[in-house]
């Protein structure tokens, strides 16, 4: 049964320790947004809990440093690597060289276009779904009237910014009265925001032709309010906004009447990641090869300024 066990192990290409890991990599994209920076403070909190050593590494948004990062991490025989991708294509490589080295990778809050056999779990919402739950309050707040919305999508080639994108544009394609007039990356940042959605204002008669805006998350949301504001317009009353991520500053927004809606995209995505990593190395135990988080949609109704209390020291 033993040797069984160890033959299933070595064919899946990971290794499994009798102990909890004491060290693990963390590739982070960045530092963004709000979200970001939550998800890398839970994330140390969660490894300090556990009595596991991480290394931390920000890559500023860039995959090359992401990539070195890891190649770094292989170099130094960490137990395992949480990689949060800042683009979905360009990992075959390095995660094979994971795999040589018997180092199980588990991706966070980001999914790759990479053989599933090359990382072990990926922890992380349907990204899909999130867009479809923004897309669906949209439907039903406007009740068939005609809407032109504006769209912020995320960084370029992110599985995150597809996804939402997706779910997005099929939840309204049955609905002819709504129609996305603008779309165009704002890089997932408040600046980003702010910059395109002053684009966007100016291209649509000062904003007046602007039903509603969807942004792919909420600190670009938070940019193009100040953007809106600026400009004499009224955002959550004039323009409907929904996006994605539940940040505090968007709750403080949503108290205040500026913004609309926020679908819920937990920072605790290395809660799952170590608590499969355990389970591994326990006894071997393989994860599925996706552990979904909730999508939960928040409006003006669900106490945002309590939301906003209950958020502010999490590290956003």
């Amino acid at each position: 049964m033993k040797k069984s066990l160890a033959l299933s192990l070595a064919l899946l290409g990971f290794s499994a320790t009798a102990s909890a890991a004491q060290v693990v990599g963390f590739s982070q994209i960045g530092s963004e947004s709000g979200w970001r920076a939550a998800e890398t403070t839970i994330t140390r909190k969660q490894a300090e809990q556990r009595g596991i050593d991480l290394k931390f590494s920000d890559a500023q948004q860039r995959q090359e440093n992401q990539i070195a990062a890891l190649r770094s991490f292989i170099a130094q025989g960490v137990d395992a690597i949480l990689l949060a991708p800042v683009v979905a294509t360009g990992w075959d490589n390095v995660l094979k060289e994971a795999k040589e080295s018997e180092i199980p990778v588990i991706l966070l809050d980001r999914q790759i276009d990479a053989p599933k056999d090359l990382y072990m779990t990926a922890v992380g919402a349907d990204s899909v779904h999130e867009g479809e739950v923004a897309g669906q309050w949209l439907v039903d707040k406007v009740a068939g009237k005609p809407c032109n919305v504006v769209e912020l999508q995320g960084t370029t080639g992110s599985s995150v910014a597809i996804e939402r994108k997706q779910g997005f544009e099929k939840a309204i394609a049955d609905h002819t009265n709504l129609k996305i007039v603008r779309s165009q990356t704002g890089d997932f940042t408040r600046s980003g925001g702010k910059e395109v959605m002053e684009s966007f204002i100016r291209a649509e008669n000062g904003g007046r032709d602007i039903c509603a805006l969807f942004s792919h998350n909420d600190d670009m949301a938070i940019g193009a309010i100040q953007a809106m504001k600026e400009a004499g317009l009224h955002p959550g009353k004039e323009i409907l906004t929904i996006s994605i991520d539940a940040v505090p500053d968007y709750f403080k927004a949503m108290a205040n009447g500026d913004a609309n809606a926020t679908v819920e995209l937990t920072p605790n995505m290395a809660g799952p990641a170590f608590d499969a990593l355990e389970a591994y190395w326990k006894d071997g135990t393989q994860p599925p090869k996706f552990i979904q988080t909730d999508s939960k949609l928040y409006t003006q109704s669900d106490d945002p300024e309590g939301e906003y209390q209950r958020r502010k020291d999490l590290g956003y």
